[in-house]
């Protein structure tokens, strides 16, 4: 796109939002809730109070549900338990919490899964 085509298109573009602008500063419904954020926020700053205090005095629920959801995001799966292997050919043990491990790992090959799994203790 050239310049001056970016330039009309970004012109044309303000003027659809400027004439946006005036049809909602003229809005009734707009004006109200104006007045309304308006006032609210003068009557919690006359009291002292945040939006915070405001909702847990009318939804009591919304905010007690709201600090269980931060309490639980931060650990949405539990830990993995430490499995201990000990090969009863050697006596070797190997402690580990996934099947990840290259011991493990060379175990499995060679004696098979369902037999090294078999020497979890």
């Amino acid at each position: 796109m050239s310049l001056i085509n970016e330039y009309r298109a970004t012109e044309e573009a303000i003027k659809e939002l400027q004439s946006r602008l005036e049809s909602l500063k003229t809005n009734d419904g707009l004006q109200k809730e104006i007045e309304f954020e308006t006032k609210l926020k003068s009557l919690m700053g006359e009291y002292s109070k945040s939006l915070r205090d405001i909702i847990a005095l009318l939804d009591p629920k919304a905010v007690s549900k709201n600090a269980a959801s931060t309490t639980k995001a931060g650990n949405t799966r539990a830990a993995r338990k430490v499995k201990q292997y000990k090969n009863p050919h050697n006596g070797e043990v190997i402690e580990t919490k996934g099947g990840n491990h290259k011991g493990l790992k060379e175990w499995k090959a060679k004696y098979g899964a369902e037999t090294v799994e078999s020497w979890v203790q």
